[in-house]
């Protein structure tokens, strides 16, 4: 699903705050803290639908939003910034917002994502050997989302942007496949 403009202005201005040279938070502590409210609201449909319908009024949303914050405490940009979202009626667009937040993140941090689907689950020193080889492969630091696929035969298979490092069993057999179309 495309993220609208709307979440794209919203994730930029609130990362043009984190990550100033003034800004007294971390970048990522931010995002973390706006993950786990974000969260709050996906396990409450009734606190979802108080602070999104048009039917209750800004000022007590703004009370939820500073409860719910004291209680997770967030920090005041964290706060500040779900109020800005509360009085512009962009709430929600948090799940968007958020997602785009991490990726503008990311780009300003300096790490390139990589989706690394495997055959089955792999265990966290196989993660951390392929991220370690996908960053020397890459020449960037690497945030990486392993998934399982199943229709992979054996081993793994890369994306970083529009790069794929494909070390896949089927893989292999294709380019060895193609060797052999080649050679005859």
């Amino acid at each position: 699903m495309p993220i609208s403009a709307v979440a794209t202005r919203y994730a930029n201005a609130l990362a043009d705050v984190v990550t100033a040279p003034a800004s007294a938070v971390r970048p990522e502590n931010v995002l973390a803290e706006l993950q786990v409210f974000e969260s709050t609201l996906r396990g409450s449909p009734e606190l979802q639908n108080a602070l999104v319908t048009p039917a209750v009024p800004a000022g007590r949303k703004r009370a939820v939003v500073a409860r719910i914050g004291a209680l997770l405490n967030l920090s005041l940009i964290s706060r500040n910034f779900l109020f800005v979202l509360v009085d512009h009626r962009r709430m929600a667009g948090l799940p968007d917002i958020l997602q785009t937040l991490e990726v503008v993140l990311d780009q300003r941090l300096g790490f390139a994502r990589a989706e690394v689907l495997a055959a089955r689950e792999l265990t966290e020193a196989q993660r951390a050997a392929l991220q370690v080889e996908l960053e020397r492969i890459s020449g960037k630091r690497i945030r990486a989302r392993f998934g399982v696929d199943a229709s992979l035969i054996g081993g793994v298979v890369a994306r970083i942007g529009s790069t794929v490092y494909d070390g896949s069993v089927r893989g292999q057999l294709e380019t060895l496949g193609r060797r052999f179309q080649q050679e005859i």
